[in-house]
């Protein structure tokens, strides 16, 4: 226990100081109050679990198996869209590979119905331009037999002016064509 103690003021007042309200240990570590403490912890407990086992961890599981629901259906969702997702991948992928294939097809039938186009307009042009040949040969051969006719007219009146002016004398027509039918089979 302590000792009053004394305070030497001017006035000279005592004031004294009360001893320590709780004794002198731990109060849990009291021996008379142990069984009462003891009492108090088993009712706190007792009241906590109960609370604990009724009411929170109800709540509690109640909260996770939401959850657990929850992420079940969203990965089942998401695993539904990503199947959904893989199959409209898959169609288009066909529909483009048709769409190609339906392209490629029309161009060859474009390039086919061009080509045979283009053969019978060029197979006309050639028979068109082989009977205008044909035509201008045939023109050609006439104008040079013609010519060639001229030619020989022209080679009979010279010769026959040639003759005559160097001799003086008209040569006859029969020794004139002898004499030019041999001079063209001589060429």
């Amino acid at each position: 226990m302590a000792q009053p103690a004394q305070n030497t003021a001017p006035n000279d007042a005592i004031v004294q100081v009360p001893p320590s309200e709780h004794g002198g240990g731990f109060p849990p570590f009291e021996s008379h109050t142990f069984l009462a403490q003891l009492i108090w912890l088993a009712l706190a407990f007792g009241l906590l679990y109960y609370l604990m086992d009724k009411v929170a961890l109800p709540r509690i599981q109640g909260i996770l198996n939401d959850r657990a629901n929850r992420l079940s259906k969203d990965l089942d969702e998401a695993h539904r869209m990503k199947a959904e997702a893989e199959a409209a991948g898959a169609a288009y992928e066909k529909s483009l590979n048709d769409a190609q294939g339906k392209a490629r097809a029309i161009a060859q039938e474009t390039r086919n119905s061009l080509s045979q186009e283009t053969d019978a307009k060029r197979k006309a042009l050639e028979g068109e331009l082989n009977a205008r040949i044909a035509d201008s040969e045939a023109t050609i051969r006439s104008r040079s037999a013609e010519a060639m006719g001229n030619v020989r007219g022209i080679a009979s009146e010279t010769a026959a002016a040639i003759v005559e002016r160097l001799t003086g004398q008209t040569p006859d027509q029969a020794s004139l064509d002898r004499a030019l039918d041999k001079a063209a089979t001589a060429h």
